[in-house]
This record gives structure tokens, sequence and C-alpha cells, in this order.
């Protein structure tokens, strides 16, 4: 096995345990792949996922990711319990502080390019990492939500305060509680906006998402990295606080070449040309640097 430490060791042109991962136009794809075993996690694939996040997080290729499942009858049925007292699992369980012990999500790799998440059938406990840590969540009608920790002895906390951020307490207490007693359909999760939303079938919920992350290739990555921070961070702050983050994130980009190249291009009628590096600054920029140096 690959220790969660180790990630970087990992070849992603590998066949992958459990997931697999491509990149097209711009775009990474990210899918479970173990419907033998309900798209369950393993304990080597938590190493993989900090991997495959890592790329996405810091290639220049990669502009918008989509994460979601083969088959259509589980999405994620959460950590693989047969697994739980193997020699590997070990690296799971260790104790770590947060920061060195879970990187499922893409929240939890500090992943600031949007990410949509496609959830078709069962969503079970480990499997919220991904719909909760996620910016856009898309589903189809015969998806379903259930925690299961309770029923087997270990506690609901990591993925289940991600589902009180997106849910009202009562429901996201109930899910938590109830366990597998009380699965939310996809319709009452979109009610309550655990979902953003709803397609009737899996195949138009993935066409959709495709669209999706076509549109959001049209944008500034810079511009859409510091506004998701703005957002994401908004929610751990107070609204005077994060007023004055997001006051700061905005002000950083105006040195960056995006901030002029966008009004220059809607006034010259013509598409953007958008740098994606965010160290990039704009020649402005750098005069002025020079001559405060």
């Amino acid at each position: 096995m690959t220790r969660v430490a180790d990630y970087e060791s990992i070849d992603l042109q590998a066949e992958l345990e459990g997931v697999r991962f491509e990149v097209r136009d711009r775009i990474a794809f990210i899918t479970l792949a173990r419907p033998e075993r309900g798209n369950s996690l393993t304990p080597n694939m938590q190493a993989i996922f900090r991997r495959i996040w890592s790329e996405v997080r810091e290639s220049p290729t990669i502009r918008v990711a989509i994460i979601g499942a083969e088959g259509d009858r589980h999405f994620c049925t959460g950590f693989d319990v047969g697994d739980a007292e193997s020699e590997e699992a070990k690296d799971v369980f260790a104790d770590r502080p947060l920061a060195e012990s879970v990187f499922w999500s893409p929240y939890q790799n500090q992943v600031m390019k949007p990410v949509i998440c496609t959830v078709s059938g069962l969503c079970v406990g480990g499997g919220h990492h991904f719909v909760v840590d996620s910016d856009i969540v898309l589903a189809s009608e015969n998806a379903a939500f259930t925690d299961t920790h309770v029923n087997i002895g270990m506690v609901g906390a990591i993925e289940n305060i991600g589902l009180a951020r997106r849910l009202p307490l009562g429901s996201a207490l109930r899910m938590t509680l109830m366990g597998r007693h009380y699965r939310m359909p996809a319709e009452r999760a979109f009610q309550l906006g655990l979902v953003d939303e709803l397609y009737e079938t899996p195949e138009r919920m993935r066409a959709a998402a495709e669209e999706m992350a076509q549109q959001l290739l049209e944008n500034s990555p810079q511009a859409m990295a510091l506004s998701k921070r703005a957002v994401w961070g908004a929610i751990e702050q107070g609204y005077e606080e994060a007023l004055r983050s997001g006051w700061d994130l905005l002000k950083s980009h105006w040195a960056h070449p995006d901030f002029k190249e966008g009004p220059r291009a809607f006034s010259e009628k013509r598409a953007p040309q958008w740098q994606a590096d965010p160290a990039a600054r704009s020649e402005d920029s750098k005069a002025h640097d020079g001559r405060k140096a």
C-alpha cells in the first residue's frame, strides 16, 4: 500500500485502485470505480485521492473537476467496513491531527478550482465527503442519502459536520442519528439544498455536468479561485470578518492580467485570453512594483 504521507509517489497514469482519473479538454474526470462493492472506499484509496486532488490543484492544464461514480445503483457506500481491521486501515485510523489525516475531498486538499459532484444511486457515510465539499452538486432522481456510522459503532463527524453546513440542523441530525433507518430521497435533498439540481436520469445529469464544466472554462481561472475562497471562507467567519477577507482577495486580483483582460475583451467583442498562472502580474502592476522598489 501507499501511505497517505507518501502520496506523491503514486503514478496517475497507472491503473488506480477503485478510481479512474482522466483529463479531457482541461476537465478532470474522477470516477469511483468499485461497482461490485458499492463504490466503497478502501484504505489505499485515501492516498490516491490525495494524489488526484493535488494534481487538480496544481496542474495548469486542469480548470474544472467532475467527480462521479461508475454505475447507477451506488454513488459511494462509504468506507468498506470489511477493511476496517486490516493492516492498511491503520494508516487511515492513525492518531494524527486532522490536517495530516483526512484527504478524501477537494476541500480537504485545498482545491480552489470548481468541482462538480454527480450523484446517482445511494450515497452512504464517507461518500458524503465528496458531496458536502464540492461546489456544485447534481443528482439524478434515483439518488438517496444515508449515514450509517452509528449503526457500526463509529462516530459520524467529519462528513456529518459538512452535512450540517448544507442542510438544516434537524435534517443533518436525523440522518446522523437514525443511521440506516432514514434515507433522504433525492427530491428532499434538492428541496433542502444538499443537491443543487435534480435530473430525471443519470445520463441527463452527467451531460449537464459536462455542459456546466464547459461553461466554467469560459471564466477567469484566478477570478473563480479567489471567488471560491471568499465564499467558502465566509462560512467559517463572522460576517464582518468575511467581508474584510473578501475585500483583501478582491484587491489581490487587481494586479493579475485577467483583471484588465476581461473588460478589454468585452469592449473589443472577443473571447478573453485568460492567464492561468495565479502568480502572473499585469505589465502596469510590474511597472508599479518597480517604481516602489
